[in-house]
């Protein structure tokens, strides 16, 4: 069974404990000589959406465009990070807000090594997506939103997980007993309901091109 967390209160008694003591660290080589040698540059791509939405499907289609290209990439999936890193945490409101707060602190980590991150999260508080934001420069994360409407994600329903929301047998199930809120001004606004897997990820690529992130 998974522990809920009890980290709030923890997190700021032991940041309040230790601010004294943990000196930031300047590293020699910085970000941006990083992006030069690697030939593009370091940028978060945040991914949300609803459960069934296909966040975690575009991402793999782009990170695949993104390897044949020669670009360095790393994506953080939502379920592979809760086996490891987050596998202490439940899916009430404060694990949430917790997950993706860890996931923040560990795709800035990835940026800072010149990498194009993408991170494919449900994350539906929009004050969590913003406290993601705020830890990068603006111009370093990038909001993908997959917006898939309910009843197509309820109709696709891979892991039989909406069909256990309606039942009761999941509480705190996003679009169903726990809110969602859609992003209102994400840099990338991908609706896909009618379109492929593959014009999905082609309208991230393109993004990423018009912003000179990567080369055309």
């Amino acid at each position: 069974m998974k522990k809920s967390n009890p980290a709030s209160p923890y997190i700021e008694k032991n940041n309040t404990e230790k601010s004294s003591d943990v000196i930031w660290h300047q590293q020699s080589v910085t970000a941006e000589q990083k992006s030069q040698l690697k030939g593009h540059k370091a940028v978060l791509l945040w991914y949300t959406g609803l459960s069934g939405s296909g966040k975690s499907t575009v991402a793999n289609a782009v990170e695949q465009k993104l390897l044949e290209r020669g670009c360095h990439s790393y994506l953080l999936d939502g379920d592979n990070v809760r086996h490891g890193l987050n596998n202490d945490l439940g899916f009430t409101d404060e694990d949430r807000i917790e997950n993706i707060r860890r996931i923040g602190e560990v795709a800035k980590l990835f940026v800072d090594a010149g990498l194009l991150v993408s991170t494919a999260f449900i994350s539906p508080f929009q004050k969590d997506r913003d406290q993601a934001r705020a830890l990068l420069k603006d111009a370093l994360f990038l909001e993908v939103f997959i917006d898939t409407p309910l009843d197509v994600c309820e109709s696709r329903d891979p892991k039989g997980l909406y069909k256990k929301a309606r039942a009761g047998e999941i509480v705190n199930f996003t679009g169903i007993s726990s809110a969602y809120e859609a992003p209102e001004t994400a840099e990338i606004h991908i609706e896909t309901a009618h379109l492929s897997i593959e014009q999905c990820a082609d309208l991230v690529i393109d993004a990423l091109i018009k912003k000179q992130i990567i080369k055309s």
